[in-house]
């Protein structure tokens, strides 16, 4: 017999993930209620269905656009989904105005790694791996790695955490993106951006 789960255990869970009010309630009658182990079989669910939803085609979606206040920053950004139905709901809208805002705030350059040109790419590794030179022999690849992934996290869209620390708790765009995805139950892409500022390049 399952263990019975307190509404407010259920709500926490879903907020702590973006899964379904269903699968939150499951997780905690699985593990008895231990919210730790709920998320991490939550986590392992979700990614799973993730990378099942991964294949499917994303062809449906919004362009969302955000302009700050002070008129001198514009983003336009194209966010998919694989249907009508859930490209027109508050809640994939929701996504795709808090990424618009994000993109604005934190002026990210690529929206993948995947989208980062292996020259450019080669090119800051070649910086780090000079800037290590000073240290022992046996930590400089380690040192040139981790500053490779600082730069990966501070460039790459999906990488970075949200500006809005207060409203997602420090999550990045991918695991937004991620919970969206889980949300939905379809695949939810961030395709492109294109961010203006008044007197930029």
């Amino acid at each position: 017999m399952s263990t019975p789960v307190a509404a407010g255990d259920v709500k926490a869970l879903r907020e702590r993930t973006g899964a379904g009010m269903m699968d939150c309630k499951r997780a905690l009658e699985e593990t008895s209620g231990d919210i730790e182990r709920a998320v991490e079989l939550l986590r392992v669910r979700n990614q799973a269905q993730a990378a099942k939803r991964g294949a499917r085609q994303a062809t449906e979606g919004v362009v969302q656009s955000y302009i700050h206040a002070t008129g001198k920053i514009g983003v336009l950004l194209e966010v998919n989904c694989e249907t009508d139905f859930v490209a027109r709901t508050d809640d994939f809208q929701e996504f795709a105005r808090d990424v618009a805002l994000h993109v604005a705030a934190a002026n990210p350059l690529y929206v993948s790694e995947e989208d980062v040109p292996a020259d450019v790419r080669d090119a800051e590794l070649r910086i780090f791996e000079e800037q290590a030179q000073d240290k022992p022999e046996n930590v400089r690849p380690k040192i040139a790695e981790g500053r490779m992934r600082k730069w990966l996290e501070e460039i790459v869209l999906l990488n970075q955490a949200h500006v809005n620390a207060e409203k997602h708790g420090g999550k990045t765009i991918e695991e937004l993106r991620a919970a969206a995805s889980a949300r939905t139950g379809e695949n939810v892409v961030v395709r492109r951006f294109e961010r203006f500022g008044v007197g930029e390049e």
